[in-house]
């Protein structure tokens, strides 16, 4: 072959290389799907927000046994809809995630630390029960040693301030405990910091509230602003010496939920280096079933009002969620399904937004109604080869199925880092 001729070829292999016609040599037959299958398997895949903790707390459910999802997706009793366990994440791929401390923000003072504790003591006995399944993994870096070892990475994050009981104490005994995030409201307004989901009381977070992300940061403990109001997101963003996190919210330019985020939140968490992790709850990634939603809430309410009147007290919170939330299945007409591909929109409008470094996985799987097609964790392959097939790269996959939140919790423990190091005496 003449000069001229190797010169022409190596142009084309270049060329074809640039535009991805080239499959890589090591690989020379696999097609999509395989790619995708292999892409998910080598991956450390997160999910930020799993409740499955409360599950943890019934004396008749392991989560080492293997159970079946309810129809579409729906919730079952207790508003949990059995959508994860040991031998479903196997099969998934999910190498870690976040269990959800959680109680309803109605639930405060010394009552909700004692369930916090109850919580965090059943996560921490599963890791303690099977040490050959699980890791209790507090630091990304146990998060890739547990999947080095081919262990699942446990971990916690507290989902409203309401539970930290107005004390900086209890916070760091949390912490201590390996809770690493807290959201910072729910559903309700804390006393020191306005939810998305209530009257704003505080324009934000008060004086108190910032001493909270200040004190998460010296911890080491990730600023969640999840369930916040727009003004609280503001606030925590301009106290934030560490970048923040999401950790289970879609986008509002494609459904307009006030839990979502507006493009410009999500610009300003990713411009800082935070990290959205996309929600999966059908309500909040399509608009057509959240105005269908928006038009029952009056009878919805209504049925809230009979069962808080009916089962009274923080004792009866459970049974209390039990039977609204049947009742409120129960209405008629039914309302539209929405489709898994959804949680790969907002996905997709969330890169376009922050960048493809800046978006992950938070499902709320076994808190919230999936999509149809998303029906449990088993399911999750299905996001990857979605992404696969709308031209992302491998590097930008792994990224949202977990590097990318794992490079988040690197920065916060290097943040607390430079604070206590600040901190010693003689600087």
């Amino acid at each position: 072959m003449n000069r001229t001729c190797r010169t022409a070829l190596a142009a084309a292999v270049v060329s074809l290389a640039a535009a991805g016609l080239l499959q890589a040599q090591s690989k020379p037959s696999e097609d999509l799907a395989a790619r995708a299958k292999r892409i998910h398997a080598e991956a450390i895949v997160l999910d930020t927000h799993i409740d499955t903790t409360q599950r943890l707390l019934q004396p008749d459910w392991s989560f080492f046994d293997r159970h079946e999802p309810n129809v579409r997706g729906q919730r079952g009793p207790g508003g949990r809809g059995n959508h994860v366990d040991y031998p479903r994440m196997r099969e998934g791929g999910l190498d870690g995630l976040f269990f959800s401390i959680y109680m309803a923000g109605s639930i405060t003072g010394p009552p909700a630390v004692k369930r916090s504790l109850e919580q965090i003591d059943a996560v921490r006995r599963l890791a303690e029960t099977r040490p050959d399944a699980m890791v209790l993994a507090t630091t990304a870096a146990e998060v890739r040693a547990a999947h080095k070892a081919g262990k699942i990475a446990a971990l916690m994050g507290m989902e409203g301030g309401h539970m930290i009981d107005e004390s900086l104490p209890v916070l760091r005994d949390y912490a201590r405990l390996g809770v690493r995030y807290l959201t910072l409201t729910h559903s309700l307004n804390t006393t020191w910091g306005d939810s998305s989901g209530d009257k704003p009381a505080h324009n934000g977070l008060t004086d108190f509230g910032k001493d909270v992300v200040r004190e998460l940061n010296r911890l080491g403990v990730m600023v969640d602003v999840s369930h916040v109001a727009d003004k609280t997101f503001e606030d925590a963003l301009a106290t934030s010496r560490a970048p923040l996190l999401a950790s289970h919210s879609s986008c509002r330019a494609l459904t307009g939920h006030v839990r979502n985020m507006t493009d410009e939140m999500i610009k300003a968490l990713a411009a800082r280096g935070g990290v959205i992790q996309i929600n999966y709850l059908n309500s909040y990634i399509d608009e057509p079933l959240r105005l269908a939603e928006e038009a029952r809430q009056p009878q919805v309410d209504a049925i809230r009002k009979d069962m808080a009147a009916k089962y009274p007290g923080a004792e009866n919170a459970d049974k209390r969620m039990m039977e609204t939330i049947a009742a409120v299945a129960a209405l008629q007409p039914p309302l539209p399904v929405a489709q898994w591909q959804r949680i790969v929109d907002h996905i997709d409008h969330a890169v376009k937004i922050a960048g493809a470094d800046h978006v992950g996985l938070g499902s709320d799987f076994d808190g919230a109604s999936m999509p149809e097609g998303m029906e449990d964790v088993t399911r999750l392959p299905k996001i990857t080869e979605e992404l696969l097939r709308r031209g992302y790269t491998e590097s930008q996959i792994k990224g949202i199925l977990g590097e990318n939140v794992l490079r988040l919790m690197e920065r916060v423990e290097a943040v607390a880092r430079e604070i206590h190091n600040e901190a010693r005496p003689g600087r």
